[in-house]
């Protein structure tokens, strides 16, 4: 699963890098909570959590049933 995530990651970093921004692969567990960093301007937005959850969270659910939660590290 690990390397479906790093796939599916490549796919919304565009949008984050067009805002400045990025996003780490860290790692994923057992139970399919997948952790990950974001960077640059994504690193201290105030709105990061809502990039978290309802940007990168809601894709890697959608592209991979497996993942049930991101976690910000």
């Amino acid at each position: 699963m690990e390397e479906q995530v790093k796939a599916a990651l490549e796919n919304v970093r565009p949008s984050l890098q067009a805002d400045g921004g990025d996003v780490e692969f860290v790692s994923v567990d057992n139970e399919g909570t997948v952790s990950v960093k974001l960077t640059g301007a994504c690193g201290h937005c105030p709105m990061s959590q809502m990039t978290l959850k309802m940007g990168i969270e809601n894709y890697l659910k959608k592209e991979i049933p497996q993942v049930k939660a991101v976690v910000g590290v």
